[in-house]
């Protein structure tokens, strides 16, 4: 089993394949990205991280191998590829100030993938996440089956962290959904959240409830605020859960970036749905019934993705 992680000279990138390595599941995890001038000197980000993290397999006890490169043709026959190449967001950038350059990166990093892997399953990382995911979907030609985004699977992540804290509790015990874009606009659930089986609402109170949920949409914006750059552990480590879930073909269920004809009465999107992974991908999206006042807001974080979208398309049309 063959995993390519793209962007692996970067915090997300890197963290995405330590990840998988520790693990231990896979025979090889490929790390890619460009070379890094400085003066007269040339930098290999990729090829440096990789040594030093199957330098660590002694000590961590796994055998997934480890090789950093630039070239795609080493990419070659790759199970899943996990892009996660771009710009970072910086303080004061919003994700849609990302369109245009991090559009055509995945677009480059897309073909390249495809052209060496036409059987690959692609998960996208790089922001802004649901257009990025529609962006790699156009360029690879893949069943859409075969392309989403990681966004669901984090921030479900800062949800039940952010409950674990204030209930005291476990966190491995916390099981949530949102739904919807990644970003300001997502879609927490208290109805579907519960601890160990018991609803949230039975142990929180409202007001406390929705100060989390609100600092769950803005999470990504605080660890910027704190860091002057974007997070990677906790992103780097839900897109190894996907990957783990579909070359291990657990079948489990996640809130993903998906494209959805129809399903929850969006058509032609990628947006943040529950979906069962494994073998071959997302396997189905779960309609799960929502009430009248979710229901809204998943319709204005449709509009909201599907403006940004609209608004890619008008810039690669210049």
């Amino acid at each position: 089993m063959k995993v390519t992680v793209v962007g692996a000279g970067g915090n997300v990138g890197a963290t995405v394949a330590f990840t998988l390595a520790e693990r231990d599941f896979a025979k090889e995890v490929v790390m890619v990205d460009i070379e890094r001038k400085e003066g007269d000197k040339t930098f290999y980000p990729s090829k440096g991280r990789a040594l030093d993290q199957w330098q660590t397999a002694p000590i961590s006890g796994f055998d997934t191998r480890l090789t950093g490169t630039v070239d795609y043709k080493d990419t070659k026959n790759s199970d899943v590829c996990v892009i996660t190449a771009g710009v970072p967001r910086r303080p004061g950038m919003s994700r849609d100030d990302l369109l245009e350059i991090n559009g055509n990166i995945v677009k480059t990093v897309t073909e390249q993938l495809v052209k060496y892997s036409p059987d690959t399953i692609i998960i996208v990382v790089s922001n802004p996440l649901d257009v990025m995911t529609y962006v790699a979907h156009a360029a690879s030609n893949l069943n859409p089956k075969k392309v989403m985004g990681m966004a669901g699977i984090l921030d479900t992540a800062r949800y039940r962290a952010f409950l674990a804290e204030e209930l005291n509790v476990s966190p491995k015990d916390i099981q949530a959904l949102l739904m919807g874009g990644h970003g300001d606009t997502m879609v927490p659930l208290p109805r579907y959240t519960t601890v160990s089986g018991i609803p949230v609402t039975q142990l929180i109170d409202e007001d406390k409830l929705n100060t989390i949920v609100e600092r769950t949409k803005g999470g990504g914006g605080e660890i910027v605020g704190l860091m002057g750059t974007s997070a990677w552990y906790a992103p780097g480590a839900a897109a190894a859960q996907m990957v783990e879930a579909i070359m291990l073909d657990q079948n489990r269920i996640f809130p993903c970036a998906a494209y959805c004809d129809g399903e929850f009465g969006i058509k032609d999107l990628f947006i943040g749905v529950p979906v069962k992974l494994g073998h071959g991908g997302i396997k189905e999206i779960i309609e799960v019934d929502l009430d009248e006042g979710e229901k809204e807001l998943l319709r204005a974080s449709e509009n909201a993705v599907r403006s940004t979208l609209e608004d890619f398309k008008k810039l690669m049309d210049k």
